[in-house]
């Protein structure tokens, strides 16, 4: 079978704070929202915003680092995968869906009141390298505008 890609690129504002909690395996699991805009002339040439919102789940160390980071109002660039779930509704039997992003990696882009920031987090730890010295050296990494391909 070819290979396939499934990949998202974020670039947007926290809704509001991230929620995390812990699977009894110990598992860290962050929830957030993220808010992204684009602007458009509509048929009649007026300014168009249009807000579209993501729900972003992120596993592990990459949602304890969300967990003490990011806050509503955070400008992050997200890369992940899209992934969707479904379930039947208990009351009316419907059966229902929900696509979400499922977070890889994340860069704190500024705090939501137009300040910077320079921390890059990202899951996957070096072997042999403590916290300390993973997120040092992620912290001197940062995006700018000219970074994203698009």
């Amino acid at each position: 079978m070819p290979k396939s890609v499934n990949k998202v690129i974020l670039v947007g504002n926290v809704g509001k704070d991230p929620e995390v909690k812990y699977a009894p395996s110990g598992a860290a699991l962050a929830k957030f929202s993220l808010a992204t805009n684009e602007r458009f002339k509509d048929k009649s040439g007026e300014w168009q915003d249009r807000t579209e919102w993501h729900n972003i789940l992120a596993w592990e160390r990459l949602a304890e680092i969300i967990g003490e980071h990011v806050h509503k109002g955070s400008k992050l660039y997200v890369e992940g995968r899209l992934q969707t779930s479904s379930w039947e509704d208990r009351q009316t039997g419907e059966k229902k869906y929900r696509t979400e992003i499922v977070a890889r990696d994340l860069v704190l882009l500024g705090d939501g009141n137009g300040r910077g920031s320079d921390h890059a987090a990202q899951p996957r730890e070096r072997a042999g390298a403590s916290e300390h010295t993973h997120d040092e050296a992620y912290a001197q990494s940062q995006i700018t505008d000219e970074d994203i391909p698009f």
